[in-house]
């Protein structure tokens, strides 16, 4: 029995000390969601002056979602020129593209609908991240621009 308590006692320390207890903050979701504009504005294939990338809010002002509770925003927009080839290989290509880089350069996990592979009138993409709690989509447009992204902080306290 004493040893149960011992061991009960020492897994909530052992909690407290690693920060699973403590509630996410505004602070580490926003500072998550500046990394990623940063990455996304230095990624090989985004800093191409081709792909047009333009920031139209940057994540730097508080929206206010709540009674004292707070998110960032993150929207932009980038072109995939089309080429001569048929819109749904050109749509195939930037979803394609945009989810590598949502993946492996932001670190987002994708949810995949399959539903959407064969549209010819856009296609949307969504993604998390867990820790901190970051939400993005993306429209993946027939027309210019071809990605406009939206990426939000969870309303979170300050």
């Amino acid at each position: 029995m004493r040893f149960t308590r011992l061991l009960a006692v020492s897994l909530a320390l052992v909690m407290a000390a690693s920060g699973c207890t403590s509630e996410p903050t505004l602070d580490k979701a926003a500072a998550e969601l500046q990394k990623d504009t940063q990455r996304l504005e230095v990624d090989s294939i985004f800093n191409n002056p081709l792909k047009k990338l333009r920031i139209l809010q940057r994540p730097d002002k508080d929206i206010r979602c709540g009674k004292d509770k707070f998110n960032r925003a993150l929207r932009a927009t980038a072109d995939y020129e089309r080429v001569d080839e048929p819109l749904d290989v050109h749509l195939d290509q930037a979803q394609t593209l945009m989810e590598n880089t949502l993946a492996q350069v932001l670190g987002y996990k994708l949810e995949f609908d399959f539903s959407q592979t064969e549209t010819k009138e856009g296609r949307f993409i969504y993604g998390t991240k867990i820790d901190p709690d970051v939400k993005v989509t993306v429209y993946v447009a027939p027309e210019a621009p071809t990605w406009r992204l939206h990426a939000m902080t969870a309303c979170l306290p300050r």
